[in-house]
Protein backbone atom coordinates (compact mmCIF):
# COMPACT_ATOMS: atom_id res chain seq x y z
CA UNK A 1 0.00 0.00 0.00
CA UNK A 2 2.33 2.60 0.94
CA UNK A 3 4.34 1.55 -2.13
CA UNK A 4 1.46 2.58 -4.47
CA UNK A 5 1.18 6.02 -2.36
CA UNK A 6 4.97 6.73 -2.98
CA UNK A 7 4.56 5.88 -6.63
CA UNK A 8 1.96 8.56 -7.06
CA UNK A 9 3.79 10.99 -4.74
CA UNK A 10 6.42 11.13 -7.21
CA UNK A 11 4.29 11.30 -10.46
CA UNK A 12 5.08 13.86 -12.20
CA UNK A 13 2.81 15.82 -14.06
CA UNK A 14 2.81 17.31 -17.57
CA UNK A 15 1.29 20.86 -18.67
CA UNK A 16 -1.79 19.52 -20.63
CA UNK A 17 -2.25 16.46 -19.02
CA UNK A 18 -6.28 15.28 -18.11
CA UNK A 19 -7.00 14.76 -15.01
CA UNK A 20 -9.98 13.86 -12.81
CA UNK A 21 -10.80 15.50 -9.62
CA UNK A 22 -13.25 16.39 -6.87
CA UNK A 23 -14.53 20.08 -5.39
CA UNK A 24 -13.17 19.93 -1.67
CA UNK A 25 -13.40 23.83 -0.88
CA UNK A 26 -15.25 26.64 -3.15
CA UNK A 27 -13.43 30.01 -1.99
CA UNK A 28 -14.72 33.38 -4.04
CA UNK A 29 -12.31 33.53 -6.60
CA UNK A 30 -10.99 29.59 -7.19
CA UNK A 31 -11.70 26.54 -6.22
CA UNK A 32 -9.77 23.81 -4.31
CA UNK A 33 -9.81 20.59 -5.94
CA UNK A 34 -8.39 16.65 -4.71
CA UNK A 35 -6.48 14.81 -7.41
CA UNK A 36 -6.69 11.24 -7.11
CA UNK A 37 -3.79 10.53 -8.44
CA UNK A 38 -1.13 13.01 -6.23
CA UNK A 39 -1.32 14.35 -3.20
CA UNK A 40 -0.93 17.89 -4.28
CA UNK A 41 -3.59 20.06 -4.13
CA UNK A 42 -5.08 21.25 -7.54
CA UNK A 43 -6.43 24.85 -7.74
CA UNK A 44 -8.74 26.14 -10.28
CA UNK A 45 -8.89 30.29 -10.43
CA UNK A 46 -12.75 31.32 -11.10
CA UNK A 47 -11.39 32.64 -14.46
CA UNK A 48 -10.66 29.11 -15.69
CA UNK A 49 -14.10 27.86 -14.46
CA UNK A 50 -16.10 28.84 -17.15
CA UNK A 51 -15.99 30.37 -20.79
CA UNK A 52 -18.52 32.82 -19.33
CA UNK A 53 -17.42 35.64 -16.91
CA UNK A 54 -18.54 34.40 -13.80
CA UNK A 55 -18.65 36.74 -10.53
CA UNK A 56 -18.39 34.01 -7.71
CA UNK A 57 -16.75 30.61 -7.94
CA UNK A 58 -19.94 29.04 -6.51
CA UNK A 59 -21.64 30.04 -9.41
CA UNK A 60 -20.10 27.66 -11.53
CA UNK A 61 -19.18 24.67 -9.06
CA UNK A 62 -20.32 23.06 -5.96
CA UNK A 63 -18.01 21.50 -3.32
CA UNK A 64 -18.44 17.46 -4.40
CA UNK A 65 -18.59 18.03 -7.56
CA UNK A 66 -15.87 15.61 -9.58
CA UNK A 67 -14.63 17.25 -12.54
CA UNK A 68 -12.55 16.73 -15.70
CA UNK A 69 -9.06 19.24 -15.66
CA UNK A 70 -6.68 19.82 -17.77
CA UNK A 71 -3.39 21.00 -16.36
CA UNK A 72 -1.99 24.75 -16.88
CA UNK A 73 0.97 24.77 -14.74
CA UNK A 74 2.97 22.38 -12.09
CA UNK A 75 3.80 24.35 -9.07
CA UNK A 76 5.71 22.64 -6.17
CA UNK A 77 2.77 23.03 -3.84
CA UNK A 78 -0.18 22.61 -6.14
CA UNK A 79 -1.36 21.94 -9.53
CA UNK A 80 -3.07 24.91 -11.47
CA UNK A 81 -5.88 23.56 -13.82
CA UNK A 82 -8.31 24.38 -16.21
CA UNK A 83 -11.70 23.27 -16.25
CA UNK A 84 -12.90 25.83 -18.84
CA UNK A 85 -10.35 23.80 -21.77
CA UNK A 86 -11.93 20.34 -21.19
CA UNK A 87 -15.04 21.96 -21.18
CA UNK A 88 -14.67 23.71 -24.53
CA UNK A 89 -12.84 20.77 -26.34
CA UNK A 90 -15.51 18.32 -25.38
CA UNK A 91 -18.41 21.37 -26.90
CA UNK A 92 -16.00 22.19 -29.98
CA UNK A 93 -16.77 18.36 -31.09
CA UNK A 94 -20.61 18.73 -30.13
CA UNK A 95 -21.12 21.46 -31.64
CA UNK A 96 -19.35 20.85 -34.91
CA UNK A 97 -21.77 17.86 -35.53
CA UNK A 98 -24.66 20.22 -34.51
CA UNK A 99 -23.64 22.86 -37.00
CA UNK A 100 -23.01 20.07 -39.64
CA UNK A 101 -26.61 18.69 -39.07
CA UNK A 102 -28.32 21.74 -38.72
CA UNK A 103 -29.71 20.34 -35.64
CA UNK A 104 -31.84 23.08 -33.31
CA UNK A 105 -31.63 22.66 -29.40
CA UNK A 106 -32.35 24.57 -26.40
CA UNK A 107 -30.20 26.55 -24.73
CA UNK A 108 -30.53 28.77 -21.76
CA UNK A 109 -29.53 32.55 -21.90
CA UNK A 110 -27.35 33.11 -19.50
CA UNK A 111 -26.49 37.32 -20.61
CA UNK A 112 -27.70 40.32 -22.25
CA UNK A 113 -24.73 42.18 -23.38
CA UNK A 114 -24.42 45.23 -25.98
CA UNK A 115 -25.44 43.93 -29.50
CA UNK A 116 -27.52 40.73 -28.26
CA UNK A 117 -27.33 37.75 -26.25
CA UNK A 118 -24.83 35.41 -25.12
CA UNK A 119 -25.35 31.18 -24.55
CA UNK A 120 -23.33 28.94 -22.86
CA UNK A 121 -22.50 26.24 -24.82
CA UNK A 122 -19.25 24.83 -23.48
CA UNK A 123 -17.68 27.44 -24.88
CA UNK A 124 -19.60 31.23 -25.56
CA UNK A 125 -22.13 31.44 -28.00
CA UNK A 126 -23.21 34.57 -29.25
CA UNK A 127 -26.84 35.70 -30.38
CA UNK A 128 -26.55 39.16 -32.42
CA UNK A 129 -29.45 40.97 -31.85
CA UNK A 130 -30.90 40.87 -35.58
CA UNK A 131 -30.85 36.75 -35.52
CA UNK A 132 -33.04 36.63 -31.53
CA UNK A 133 -36.49 37.36 -33.01
CA UNK A 134 -37.96 37.82 -36.93
CA UNK A 135 -39.05 41.31 -35.97
CA UNK A 136 -37.56 44.15 -33.99
CA UNK A 137 -36.72 43.64 -30.21
CA UNK A 138 -36.16 47.29 -28.33
CA UNK A 139 -35.41 45.77 -24.96
CA UNK A 140 -33.96 42.56 -24.60
CA UNK A 141 -33.60 42.61 -20.70
CA UNK A 142 -36.26 39.95 -19.81
CA UNK A 143 -34.45 37.70 -22.21
CA UNK A 144 -31.76 36.48 -19.02
CA UNK A 145 -32.46 32.89 -18.32
CA UNK A 146 -35.30 32.24 -20.56
CA UNK A 147 -34.80 28.98 -22.64
CA UNK A 148 -34.92 29.55 -26.96
CA UNK A 149 -34.10 27.05 -29.26
CA UNK A 150 -31.03 27.95 -31.62
CA UNK A 151 -29.41 26.80 -34.59
CA UNK A 152 -26.10 27.80 -34.99
CA UNK A 153 -25.10 29.80 -38.31
CA UNK A 154 -21.80 30.33 -38.14
CA UNK A 155 -18.45 28.31 -36.21
CA UNK A 156 -14.79 29.07 -36.15
CA UNK A 157 -12.79 26.75 -33.34
CA UNK A 158 -10.01 28.28 -34.12
CA UNK A 159 -11.28 31.93 -33.68
CA UNK A 160 -13.53 31.07 -30.93
CA UNK A 161 -16.49 32.26 -32.87
CA UNK A 162 -19.96 30.60 -31.74
CA UNK A 163 -22.75 32.79 -33.65
CA UNK A 164 -26.16 31.10 -32.93
CA UNK A 165 -29.41 32.42 -34.36
CA UNK A 166 -33.22 31.95 -32.61
CA UNK A 167 -34.67 33.75 -35.59
CA UNK A 168 -33.25 31.03 -37.88
CA UNK A 169 -35.40 28.52 -35.61
CA UNK A 170 -38.80 30.84 -35.80
CA UNK A 171 -38.51 31.24 -39.70
CA UNK A 172 -37.87 27.49 -40.06
CA UNK A 173 -40.88 26.68 -37.82
CA UNK A 174 -43.17 29.77 -40.26
CA UNK A 175 -41.95 27.80 -42.83
CA UNK A 176 -42.96 24.23 -41.96
CA UNK A 177 -46.28 26.44 -40.86
CA UNK A 178 -46.79 27.82 -44.14
CA UNK A 179 -46.25 24.93 -45.93
CA UNK A 180 -49.06 22.76 -44.31
CA UNK A 181 -51.33 26.00 -44.60
CA UNK A 182 -50.99 26.26 -48.04
CA UNK A 183 -51.47 22.28 -48.31
CA UNK A 184 -54.35 22.13 -46.75
CA UNK A 185 -56.22 25.19 -48.08
CA UNK A 186 -59.34 24.70 -50.81
CA UNK A 187 -61.08 27.57 -53.25
CA UNK A 188 -64.08 28.45 -51.62
CA UNK A 189 -63.35 28.25 -48.01
CA UNK A 190 -63.85 31.21 -45.39
CA UNK A 191 -61.09 32.37 -42.82
CA UNK A 192 -60.52 34.46 -40.60
CA UNK A 193 -57.59 37.12 -41.22
CA UNK A 194 -55.85 40.30 -40.04
CA UNK A 195 -54.80 43.04 -42.25
CA UNK A 196 -51.17 43.05 -42.70
CA UNK A 197 -50.13 45.40 -45.46
CA UNK A 198 -51.79 47.45 -47.17
CA UNK A 199 -50.96 48.66 -51.21
CA UNK A 200 -52.06 50.69 -54.30
CA UNK A 201 -53.77 47.62 -55.42
CA UNK A 202 -55.16 45.92 -52.61
CA UNK A 203 -54.44 44.58 -49.07
CA UNK A 204 -52.15 40.92 -47.96
CA UNK A 205 -54.42 39.68 -45.31
CA UNK A 206 -52.27 37.27 -42.42
CA UNK A 207 -54.86 33.64 -42.34
CA UNK A 208 -52.70 32.07 -39.70
CA UNK A 209 -48.64 31.89 -40.58
CA UNK A 210 -49.15 33.08 -44.70
CA UNK A 211 -50.35 36.18 -46.25
CA UNK A 212 -52.99 35.76 -49.37
CA UNK A 213 -53.74 39.58 -51.34
CA UNK A 214 -57.50 40.76 -51.67
CA UNK A 215 -57.26 42.50 -54.60
CA UNK A 216 -59.05 45.82 -54.88
CA UNK A 217 -62.12 44.61 -56.56
CA UNK A 218 -62.18 42.16 -53.94
CA UNK A 219 -62.83 44.16 -51.02
CA UNK A 220 -66.20 45.74 -51.75
CA UNK A 221 -68.67 45.47 -54.28
CA UNK A 222 -68.47 49.29 -54.62
CA UNK A 223 -66.15 50.85 -56.59
CA UNK A 224 -62.82 51.42 -54.76
CA UNK A 225 -60.13 54.06 -55.18
CA UNK A 226 -58.24 53.60 -52.13
CA UNK A 227 -58.05 50.27 -50.22
CA UNK A 228 -57.43 51.91 -47.31
CA UNK A 229 -61.09 53.70 -47.48
CA UNK A 230 -62.22 50.33 -46.60
CA UNK A 231 -59.64 48.48 -44.49
CA UNK A 232 -56.39 49.12 -42.31
CA UNK A 233 -54.08 47.57 -41.02
CA UNK A 234 -54.51 45.31 -38.12
CA UNK A 235 -58.49 45.10 -38.97
CA UNK A 236 -59.88 41.59 -38.70
CA UNK A 237 -61.26 40.52 -41.63
CA UNK A 238 -63.51 37.67 -42.68
CA UNK A 239 -62.10 36.25 -46.27
CA UNK A 240 -62.53 33.95 -49.26
CA UNK A 241 -60.25 31.44 -50.88
CA UNK A 242 -60.11 32.24 -54.30
CA UNK A 243 -57.61 29.92 -55.76
CA UNK A 244 -54.17 28.90 -54.70
CA UNK A 245 -50.97 28.83 -56.49
CA UNK A 246 -48.69 26.22 -54.19
CA UNK A 247 -45.68 26.24 -56.24
CA UNK A 248 -45.55 30.13 -56.23
CA UNK A 249 -46.77 30.34 -52.78
CA UNK A 250 -49.89 32.80 -53.52
CA UNK A 251 -53.36 32.97 -52.28
CA UNK A 252 -56.20 34.75 -53.78
CA UNK A 253 -58.52 36.03 -51.20
CA UNK A 254 -61.80 38.36 -51.52
CA UNK A 255 -63.53 40.21 -48.53
CA UNK A 256 -66.24 40.91 -51.30
CA UNK A 257 -67.99 37.43 -51.53
CA UNK A 258 -68.33 36.76 -47.68
CA UNK A 259 -70.14 40.44 -47.82
CA UNK A 260 -74.21 40.33 -48.45
CA UNK A 261 -74.32 40.80 -52.15
CA UNK A 262 -75.86 43.65 -53.69
CA UNK A 263 -78.79 42.28 -55.13
CA UNK A 264 -79.62 40.70 -50.89
CA UNK A 265 -83.20 42.52 -50.29
CA UNK A 266 -83.39 44.27 -53.49
CA UNK A 267 -87.05 43.60 -53.60
CA UNK A 268 -87.20 45.40 -50.36
CA UNK A 269 -84.87 48.44 -51.09
CA UNK A 270 -86.47 49.08 -54.89
CA UNK A 271 -90.22 47.71 -54.46
CA UNK A 272 -92.64 48.01 -57.69
CA UNK A 273 -93.41 51.55 -58.29
CA UNK A 274 -90.38 53.19 -56.19
CA UNK A 275 -88.43 56.17 -57.55
CA UNK A 276 -84.30 56.38 -58.07
CA UNK A 277 -81.53 57.92 -58.87
CA UNK A 278 -79.43 55.67 -61.05
CA UNK A 279 -76.38 56.32 -63.38
CA UNK A 280 -76.06 54.78 -67.13
CA UNK A 281 -73.66 52.28 -67.37
CA UNK A 282 -74.18 50.21 -70.34
CA UNK A 283 -76.17 51.21 -73.91
CA UNK A 284 -77.43 48.19 -76.19
CA UNK A 285 -79.28 47.95 -78.95
CA UNK A 286 -82.49 46.66 -77.01
CA UNK A 287 -82.07 49.13 -73.98
CA UNK A 288 -79.98 50.55 -71.51
CA UNK A 289 -78.04 49.15 -67.99
CA UNK A 290 -79.05 51.46 -65.08
CA UNK A 291 -77.04 51.69 -61.73
CA UNK A 292 -79.44 52.30 -59.21
CA UNK A 293 -77.10 50.19 -55.95
CA UNK A 294 -73.32 49.79 -55.98
CA UNK A 295 -73.41 46.48 -58.02
CA UNK A 296 -76.67 46.70 -58.70
CA UNK A 297 -77.64 47.47 -62.71
CA UNK A 298 -81.23 47.31 -63.78
CA UNK A 299 -82.51 47.73 -67.45
CA UNK A 300 -84.25 50.13 -68.89
CA UNK A 301 -85.97 48.72 -72.35
CA UNK A 302 -85.54 50.71 -75.35
CA UNK A 303 -89.32 50.93 -75.11
CA UNK A 304 -89.26 52.76 -72.06
CA UNK A 305 -86.60 55.19 -72.82
CA UNK A 306 -89.50 58.00 -74.23
CA UNK A 307 -92.48 58.43 -75.51
CA UNK A 308 -92.02 59.21 -78.86
CA UNK A 309 -90.57 55.96 -81.11
CA UNK A 310 -86.32 56.27 -81.46
CA UNK A 311 -84.01 54.18 -83.28
CA UNK A 312 -81.01 53.33 -80.72
CA UNK A 313 -81.30 54.30 -77.01
CA UNK A 314 -77.93 56.52 -77.74
CA UNK A 315 -80.30 58.98 -79.25
CA UNK A 316 -81.49 60.29 -76.26
CA UNK A 317 -78.69 58.65 -73.29
CA UNK A 318 -75.22 58.37 -72.76
CA UNK A 319 -72.89 56.45 -70.12
CA UNK A 320 -72.61 57.92 -67.10
CA UNK A 321 -75.46 59.50 -67.28
CA UNK A 322 -77.57 60.74 -64.19
CA UNK A 323 -81.16 59.26 -64.35
CA UNK A 324 -84.29 58.66 -62.98
CA UNK A 325 -85.85 55.57 -62.75
CA UNK A 326 -88.94 53.95 -61.68
CA UNK A 327 -88.96 50.67 -60.67
CA UNK A 328 -91.56 48.21 -62.98
CA UNK A 329 -90.46 44.86 -61.54
CA UNK A 330 -87.84 43.45 -59.05
CA UNK A 331 -86.64 39.77 -59.02
CA UNK A 332 -83.69 39.16 -56.47
CA UNK A 333 -83.48 35.46 -57.26
CA UNK A 334 -82.50 36.17 -60.77
CA UNK A 335 -81.13 39.04 -60.03
CA UNK A 336 -83.21 40.89 -62.67
CA UNK A 337 -84.62 44.67 -62.00
CA UNK A 338 -86.83 46.20 -64.64
CA UNK A 339 -86.91 50.11 -65.00
CA UNK A 340 -88.71 52.68 -66.42
CA UNK A 341 -87.40 56.58 -67.47
CA UNK A 342 -90.49 57.21 -69.98
CA UNK A 343 -92.82 56.72 -66.90
CA UNK A 344 -91.31 59.87 -65.02
CA UNK A 345 -91.65 62.31 -68.06
CA UNK A 346 -94.45 63.95 -69.22
CA UNK A 347 -95.74 62.91 -72.73
CA UNK A 348 -96.14 66.84 -73.60
CA UNK A 349 -92.43 67.48 -72.94
CA UNK A 350 -91.34 65.44 -75.72
CA UNK A 351 -93.84 65.51 -78.50
CA UNK A 352 -91.90 68.66 -79.83
CA UNK A 353 -92.17 68.10 -83.85
CA UNK A 354 -90.02 69.82 -86.53
CA UNK A 355 -92.85 69.25 -89.45
CA UNK A 356 -95.98 71.56 -90.22
CA UNK A 357 -98.77 71.13 -88.66
CA UNK A 358 -101.62 70.20 -91.06
CA UNK A 359 -103.75 72.65 -92.19
CA UNK A 360 -106.97 71.45 -90.06
CA UNK A 361 -105.42 72.13 -87.13
CA UNK A 362 -104.64 75.54 -87.83
CA UNK A 363 -107.12 78.31 -86.71
CA UNK A 364 -108.97 79.08 -90.65
CA UNK A 365 -110.71 76.73 -92.98
CA UNK A 366 -109.09 76.75 -96.46
CA UNK A 367 -112.68 77.35 -97.27
CA UNK A 368 -113.11 80.09 -95.81
CA UNK A 369 -110.26 81.68 -97.49
CA UNK A 370 -111.71 80.90 -101.11
CA UNK A 371 -115.14 82.42 -99.80
CA UNK A 372 -113.54 85.43 -98.73
CA UNK A 373 -112.10 85.69 -102.75
CA UNK A 374 -114.89 85.51 -104.29
CA UNK A 375 -117.09 88.02 -102.37
CA UNK A 376 -114.15 90.54 -103.59
CA UNK A 377 -114.86 89.40 -107.18
CA UNK A 378 -118.59 89.83 -106.95
CA UNK A 379 -117.90 93.25 -105.77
Amino acid sequence: MSEDMNQVEVRNFEVGDRVTGQVTKVEEKQVLVGISESKLDGIIPISELSSLHVEKASDAVAEGDELELEVLKVEEEALILSKRKVDAVKAWEKLEQKFQSGEVFDAEVKDVVKGGLVVDLGVRGFVPASLVEAHFVEDFSDYKGRQLSFKIVELDKEKNRLILSHRAVVEQEKGKQKQNILDSLQPGQILEGTVQRITDFGAFVDIGGIDGLVHISQLSYEHVEKPSEVVEEGQKVQVKVLNVDRDNERISLSIKETLPGPWTSVAEKAPKGSVLDGVVKRIVSYGAFVEVFPGVEGLVHISQIAHKHIGTPHEVLKEGQEVKVKVLEANEQEQRLSLSIKELLEKESEETFDYELPEESKGFQLGEMIGDQLKNLKK
